[in-house]
């Protein structure tokens, strides 16, 4: 039997969006802006603005660990490294990653370079990063990709989500993966004729509830059918990691519209049924 289960955001506009994000930054004018306004320009507004927003080039996460090779080489240690590694955090890379990364670094820019690098990154990656090893051991689990962090629409979800956009052809097909409790607003899909979502479980297990019924459990397989300008919700259970495919179908005048946050009251008492 099928499962009416889903997931979240995926429109047109949510591809495009995270696949052109532009990148804002106003660190050159909060600290140069009156004594040196050119410099804070070309930081903030091309460097920032312009290069590191083509990330339909390169991946944000790409940029970072190029970014992060090129200071720890010239042993540069200072606050612009800490704020790149907090920001290669931002984009994807984990823990064990980064201790490889600077590792490998070693052995081209040299050994006290990366021993100065590694105690920053220990403070920036700390003790709480298992959850971000643990996404890392669910990539292992399936076949699509995790993606980038979910930035674009972070303020409508509770938790961290991650996107990557697989097709953008025929059907706009997306895989999206949350982690652990994380789940997005109560939204819907409007649309005058057409229109809806449908999801497939990928990996973990997660939550689908639409406005008025019981919510459903999403496992690896299971398939949602979200119809037109139906209010619900989805996400991942508060014990596991979760993925699905999401398939924005095709209508006229489509619209989302996002709404209030699911509650942790709500959230709890459905994990208190398992």
């Amino acid at each position: 039997m099928k499962r009416i289960i889903t997931f979240i955001l995926l429109i047109p506009i949510a591809l495009q969006v995270m696949a052109q994000q532009k990148i804002i930054q106003t660190a050159g004018r909060d600290a140069l802006g009156e004594f040196a306004p050119e410099f804070a320009h070309l930081n903030d507004d091309i460097l920032f603005g312009e290069v590191w927003s083509r990330n339909h080039l390169l991946s944000l996460r790409d940029r970072s660990l190029v970014t992060l090779t090129a200071l720890v080489s010239q042993g540069i240690t200072d606050g612009s490294l800490t704020y790149h590694l907090q920001e290669a955090k931002k984009n994807g890379i984990t823990r064990t990653e980064i201790a490889e990364i600077l590792t490998h670094v070693a052995f081209y820019a040299g050994w006290p370079k990366a021993w100065a690098a590694f105690r920053q990154a220990k403070e920036v990656w700390n003790e709480a990063e298992t959850a971000t090893d643990a996404k890392a051991a669910f990539q292992r689990e399936m076949i699509f990709p995790v993606g980038e962090p979910n930035t674009a629409y972070a303020k409508y979800f509770i938790g961290n989500s991650y996107l990557a956009p697989l097709s953008s052809e025929q059907v706009e097909v997306a895989n999206v993966t949350f982690e652990p409790r994380c789940r997005n607003n109560w939204h819907i899909h409007k649309a005058e004729k057409g229109g809806g979502q449908m999801l497939i479980g990928v990996a973990g297990r997660g939550w689908y509830q639409e406005e008025g019924k019981p919510a459903v459990e999403i496992l690896p397989g299971t398939v949602i059918h979200i119809p037109a300008n139906v209010k619900h919700w989805h996400g991942a259970a508060a014990d596991s990691w979760f993925a699905h495919l999401a398939f924005s179908v095709p209508g006229e005048k489509t619209e989302n519209v996002w709404l209030e946050p699911v509650s942790d009251k709500d959230y709890n008492s459905l994990e208190s049924r398992k």
